[in-house]
């Protein structure tokens, strides 16, 4: 068996690949560890949900495994460190869900604004308008390209902050994004979308120092994990209404749970990670793992143009490629 498919899969894509490598499709397997660590002997490729871990023991269990694919963007369940160590690619498409994260992070923002009123001169409470606001986005991932082209439709001031891009960076000025530094973005956005990337080194960036600085009525999304934010900060600026409310689409277990900073914080709306889970963007993420599973496995060289570099953690690109005949 040359690969085994276990997250569910768009059937062309299953077919396609079928026709070229041998394939089994089991989706079955993500609720069954033990058959699925089974299963695994002998397999060059592997394609996962976010559910199943990837760890040293899987891995001890495959030794002939050289790629393992996820059609999200997150590395939730996969040791990476481990993969490096055992020379396994991780697959993950670059931009597929983009166009998903910025349609969403607009929805939420709009929503935000106008459901949650603010009193105005007047002493009415009202909502607000995206058009004229200041939006602030924090990290400068596929998305937010997408989402600086939607929010300056809108007629928005954009304002950016990704503590791994200098801010001379030519990307901000193609990407229309004015760079700031981070307590600047706090302090004058009336929006706020987080989008950055989670590293260990990122973990409770957004707190006390920020929050409680930023821009009265501010209203804030969240892509991100939210071990970007310090639960505790994060939880009185909201109970002090001084952030008016925020949306989390990506909350880790037990945060919201008794006892904990946010348990019940009225002004806290989290999804299960819906944001980028569209028809449109499976299927394009289908065929991006897809194609760089071919190639591996068929050990071909990558075109730089179809591909970003694919050490282990790296993405597959995904810029514009049709899907294969």
């Amino acid at each position: 068996m040359d690969l085994l498919v276990v997250e569910p899969l768009d059937p062309e894509v299953l077919d396609w690949l079928s026709m070229r490598h041998g394939v089994v499709y089991a989706p079955h397997l993500a609720h069954d560890a033990r058959e699925f660590r089974a299963a695994v002997v002998g397999v060059s490729g592997l394609v996962l949900p976010p559910s199943v871990a990837l760890d040293r023991a899987v891995l001890r269990a495959a030794p002939q495994l050289r790629a393992v694919g996820r059609l999200s963007a997150g590395v939730e369940n996969i040791d990476l460190e481990a993969c490096a160590q055992a020379g396994v690619e991780v697959v993950r498409p670059a931009t597929a869900s983009a166009a998903a994260e910025a349609e969403f992070a607009i929805g939420a923002l709009l929503q935000l604004l106008r459901r949650v009123p603010v009193v105005n001169a007047e002493g009415l409470a009202v909502g607000r308008e995206l058009g004229g606001a200041v939006v602030g986005i924090v990290g400068m991932t596929p998305a937010a390209r997408t989402l600086s082209r939607l929010l300056d439709a809108f007629g928005t001031r954009v304002l950016g902050y990704d503590p791994a891009v200098h801010a001379g960076d030519s990307l901000w000025d193609r990407w229309g994004i004015e760079p700031v530094p981070l307590r600047q973005l706090m302090e004058h956005s009336d929006g706020v979308c987080v989008l950055l990337t989670y590293f260990s080194r990122y973990h409770g960036l957004f707190g006390q120092r920020y929050l409680a600085e930023c821009k009265p009525n501010q209203v804030l999304m969240s892509l991100a994990p939210s071990g970007l934010f310090d639960e505790q900060a994060l939880a009185l600026v909201l109970r002090r209404r001084r952030m008016a409310a925020a949306w989390f689409d990506s909350m880790e277990p037990g945060t919201l749970d008794p006892g904990r900073p946010l348990h019940a914080v009225e002004a806290l709306q989290v999804t299960p990670r819906v944001a980028s889970t569209t028809r449109e963007s499976r299927v394009r993420s289908a065929w991006a793992v897809a194609q760089r599973m071919d190639e591996i496995l068929q050990l071909r060289s990558s075109s730089p143009a179809d591909f970003t570099s694919t050490t282990p953690g790296a993405y597959a690109g995904l810029e514009d490629d049709p899907a294969p005949a």
